[in-house]
């Protein structure tokens, strides 16, 4: 499994709507986003295990899933840090 990066913006009046339907779909899912919105942000952000970005996408209710922006993200080891610098 990968790890990716799930980004779901919205406008301002669309707040409570896209927070509602990500309730309504899933509390687990809903519990790993850590949102802006408070800070005036729109933009929530999760990391969640799958096999593909499409399969990480569907983890999404159908309202944001077109929207938003899916990333397969890493960790870098030191050694791996100390090996790109090396071989580069």
């Amino acid at each position: 499994m990968a790890r990716y990066m799930l980004e779901v913006g919205h406008d301002p009046a669309d707040c409570v709507p896209e927070l509602d339907s990500l309730m309504g779909h899933s509390h687990e899912l809903l519990s790993r986003f850590s949102w802006a919105c408070k800070d005036g942000q729109h933009v929530g952000w999760a990391i969640v295990e799958a096999g593909d970005e499409s399969t990480a996408r569907m983890l999404l209710p159908i309202r944001v899933r077109g929207k938003a922006r899916v990333f397969a993200v890493y960790t870098f080891t030191p050694e791996e840090i100390k090996a790109m610098h090396e071989s580069g």
